[in-house]
């Protein structure tokens, strides 16, 4: 009988070890997991390069949509496309949603790329596609990279907004963030902080704070960067943008830029992969991610 024992006792003994190695390697790996990575970030801004211009009603743009939303749906985000008509252009805005109440927090990048490089230098280059290496594929990948690490656990409403046709606008400040502005009108509700990322990836990463985004927010966000160590972020203001940001701060809504538009590449055709860098896309996707992590569990925002 006492053999018995000793069997059945060294048998629970070895199941309890088997349990607690599985739990401790699913506990290691889920951090890992919720690890953003500059590499796998800047793999999507490649991807992005190789379909093309993601001009409006071209077939990279339509890969691109397919290659966004297949992406969200396999890191289980609720998906749906937002879709309209303007000046005879169709416009999709991709939404992405997890968790309910509140706070509700939005973070946003534009998708699509710019169909003339007319800061070209080259007046035959400015007919041409902008590629838009930094301009459209930084933000959107380092979107997509916080899509697959967000943790379950962060208490919070979120959703992940990809906007279209953000740069076709004209020298006369006309359609610019037509989606973002579509978005906003039929926005039910008022999310606590909305974070617009744009022109976010490049090497020579200085990210100023932007003068129309709301100075309580920047402060939040500017404050994360340094505890982490990331000086690429300066806290001054320097430039006043018109972005996607605009159409929320009219609604009164706070909202930021994260914009680095000290880019000599902006808007050419010289707007391709090797202005980008892992490190850039990391540090932002670092800072975003712990500042999700320290907004505050409460608010009193109604929704």
């Amino acid at each position: 009988m006492k053999s018995w024992i000793k069997v059945i006792g060294l048998g629970l003994f070895i199941f309890l070890v088997i349990v607690v190695t599985i739990l401790l390697s699913i506990s290691i790996n889920n951090k890992k997991a919720q690890a953003f990575d500059g590499e796998r970030s800047f793999a999507d801004v490649e991807y992005q390069l190789d379909l093309g211009p993601r001009t409006m009603g071209s077939v990279a743009h339509d890969k691109a949509v397919s290659y966004i939303v297949d992406q969200l749906k396999s890191d289980n985000w609720q998906v749906e496309i937002q879709e309209t008509i303007i000046d005879g252009q169709v416009i999709k805005n991709i939404i992405a949603k997890r968790g309910i109440g509140a706070p509700w927090i939005i973070l946003g990048s534009h998708y699509d790329s710019r169909l003339f490089a007319d800061q070209d230098k080259n007046p035959a280059d400015q007919t041409l596609s902008v590629p838009g290496a930094n301009d459209g594929a930084s933000s959107t990948a380092i979107l997509l990279e916080l899509a697959r690490v967000i943790p379950n656990r962060i208490n919070k409403q979120i959703w992940l907004v990809f906007f279209d046709a953000e740069d076709a606008g004209t020298s006369s400040g006309s359609g610019w963030a037509n989606g973002s502005e579509y978005f906003v009108s039929q926005l039910q509700g008022k999310p606590d902080r909305v974070v617009i990322l744009d022109m976010i990836g490049d090497k020579d990463l200085n990210v100023y704070m932007e003068r129309n985004s709301d100075k309580v927010l920047n402060q939040e966000i500017w404050g994360v960067a340094k505890e982490l160590g990331y000086t690429q972020f300066i806290p001054k203001y320097k430039y006043d943008i018109i972005d996607d940001h605009i159409p929320f701060i009219k609604a009164g809504i706070p909202a930021t830029d994260m914009i680095d538009f000290d880019y000599p590449a902006w808007h050419t055709t010289g707007d391709t992969l090797d202005k980008v860098s892992a490190e850039s896309l990391k540090a932002v996707g670092d800072t975003i991610l712990k500042w999700l992590e320290q907004y505050p569990q409460t608010s009193n925002t109604t929704q």
